[in-house]
């Protein structure tokens, strides 16, 4: 039986700001002290800082990098190692047309832009969702969905396409045919080792899918990334359930950048960025608005938890090894 301690709300978060301290377009939550499974004995200020960005991204490419370089500047400038920006991140198109239009390849103008940007800053980008025109572009006239992973240098260490799309109708949020532009990525991607952990890539839909997640925590990553643009219906009724809930069965660190906000006449998001530790308790959330939050990632309470509750070592593939097929 594990005991419960209360443990100190400076070890869930960051508390950097006072209370009454504000800074446009910042946001961390005071976390209340919280039962937790065990006790961390090292001091908070040794652990590695992550920022979670907040946008309402528009059709307006250079208006929306100008707003995420500025929270990526903030996030530097409060001692972020890794700054996580939300799908689409570059743009929300008005109709397929104009995300086709829009769109370019790793190579191009955008992309360079960030690569500056990171080597500026001296700190990891998570891009979460670029519109990406892939080596096939001449061929099938679609895109892939590509979360960008960029190191200090602003070098490219890892991409990830998205690998599940979102072609849903949802009553009241309107429908969504994200394979209409986009083709679905090939594979998943290794954990990437960075200052804060090892990252597993992931976007948004992909969090419906837990076998991805289960992937991603056997190769041995430490946080599952989360990019995303949620809906105004989905959201309310799934969005932290579902991010809780990748966090406890892979007791891993969750970080969820999200869209926020109406895009245009077409589109709004839900918004409610967030970063959720491997029990389940959300440690950092944005409020309503464009914004960033802060957590600090604990790999020693991460290998804590996992040492006493070692779920994954009590796993049966034997009774449940081929999952993912359609239900009979």
């Amino acid at each position: 039986m594990l005991g419960f301690i209360v443990r100190p709300p400076h070890q869930l978060l960051s508390l950097l700001l006072c209370p009454g301290l504000r800074i446009p377009r910042l946001s961390v939550l005071c976390a209340q002290p919280r039962a937790r499974a065990m006790a961390i004995s090292s001091s908070s200020w040794e652990l590695p800082l992550v920022a979670v960005c907040q946008v309402t991204s528009t059709p307006d490419k250079q208006e929306n990098f100008k707003t995420c370089a500025e929270l990526v500047r903030e996030a530097a400038r409060l001692g972020a190692c890794l700054a996580f920006l939300p799908e689409a991140f570059d743009f929300i198109a008005r109709d397929p047309a104009e995300t086709l239009h829009l769109s370019e390849p790793l190579g191009g103008n955008l992309l360079g832009k960030y690569t500056q940007l990171a080597r500026e800053c001296g700190l990891w980008l998570s891009l979460g969702g670029f519109h990406e025109r892939g080596q096939d572009w001449e061929q099938t006239q679609k895109i892939y969905n590509c979360h960008v992973l960029l190191n200090d240098k602003g070098s490219v260490v890892a991409t990830y396409r998205k690998t599940h799309l979102c072609d849903v109708e949802i009553p009241g949020q309107g429908p969504m045919h994200e394979s209409d532009s986009t083709i679905p990525g090939p594979s998943l991607e290794s954990p990437v080792s960075t200052p804060a952990g090892k990252i597993g890539l992931a976007i948004c839909y992909d969090m419906r899918f837990p076998e991805l997640s289960l992937a991603l925590a056997q190769a041995g990553a430490e946080i599952l990334t989360y990019p995303s643009a949620f809906g105004s219906v989905t959201g309310p009724a799934h969005w932290e359930v579902l991010l809780r809930a990748r966090a406890i069965e892979t007791q891993c660190y969750v970080v969820a950048a999200a869209q926020c906000g109406r895009h245009h006449e077409k589109r709004a998001s839900y918004g409610h960025s967030m970063v959720v530790d491997p029990w389940g308790t959300v440690v950092a959330r944005c409020p309503e608005g464009p914004g960033l939050c802060l957590a600090r990632i604990d790999l020693r309470y991460l290998r804590q938890l996992r040492q006493h509750l070692p779920v994954f070592q009590h796993r049966r593939p034997d009774l449940y090894g081929s999952l993912g097929h359609p239900p009979s």
